[in-house]
């Protein structure tokens, strides 16, 4: 089987990322090998996925990133990976809940397409209720919008194929494409319009699979604020907050 390799890029997750371990636990499609990538956390981040290591059903890796960024982090991660045999790299957020279905999604997405799969993101609905979740529906579809009508991502700037909303927290791309472009952007958050505008500039090859979900935490709305959020998901900043949620 082609050599798919997980990594989750992991900053000050200790209350999250034993929720992201399990949700990929319990995935149908478990022939990977899993990569934390952590970025400096001082908290339990790194104990606790020593701990699930242990009793994992696929290898699980460990590496730290000290460069500040969750672009450095995947990026690390991503390459760190490719270097040890990984042709299908598939990412998503240690805040995040994988679907059952998602790396077989993620694998046949790729196998089928040769690039960048990108799929579809939902609220976890263990944060907020169902108006904080309604509010990051609008907020997603608002950041959606936003790229697709901005002046700067239309085809004459040399991109290939029309511009949609990659979700970082919810990618896979082949190994041979991540090289081809030069990476993920060794940087803070946000990184995932930059990234897929290097795709589209590179390859066609960008597919949405509706059946590739992940339950997207909506604590950045909680940390910022509905209208800091707003901003963030239109790279904007985030008005006059400084909370560090990567």
């Amino acid at each position: 089987m082609t050599a798919l390799w997980v990594v989750v890029p992991a900053y000050q997750e200790e209350a999250r990322i034993e929720g992201a371990l399990r949700a990929l636990a319990a995935q149908r499609d478990r022939a990977f090998t899993l990569l934390v990538a952590d970025n400096g956390s001082s908290d339990a981040t790194v104990e606790k996925v020593r701990a699930f290591a242990k009793d994992a059903p696929f290898a699980v890796e460990l590496l730290v990133e000290p460069e500040k960024g969750v672009g450095s982090a995947i990026d690390t991660g991503f390459r760190y990976a490719i270097a040890r045999g990984a042709t299908l790299l598939a990412r998503t957020d240690a805040d995040c809940l994988p679907q059952p279905g998602w790396t077989a999604a993620a694998r046949a997405g790729l196998l089928a397409s040769g690039g960048l799969v990108c799929g579809r993101i939902t609220a976890r609905t263990d944060e907020h209720g169902p108006v904080g979740r309604a509010v990051f529906r609008v907020l997603v579809a608002l950041g959606a919008c936003f790229g697709r009508i901005r002046l700067a991502h239309r085809r004459r700037h040399g991109y290939l194929t029309p511009y949609r909303m990659h979700a970082g927290n919810n990618m896979a791309i082949t190994a041979e494409l991540y090289q081809a472009v030069g990476g993920m952007p060794r940087r803070p958050s946000p990184t995932d319009r930059t990234f897929i505008n290097r795709v589209r500039r590179h390859t066609t090859a960008i597919v949405h699979r509706r059946d590739m979900v992940v339950q997207n935490s909506t604590r950045r709305i909680r940390a910022y604020g509905v209208l800091g959020t707003a901003r963030w998901y239109l790279e904007r900043g985030a008005g006059r907050r400084h909370v560090d949620v990567r």
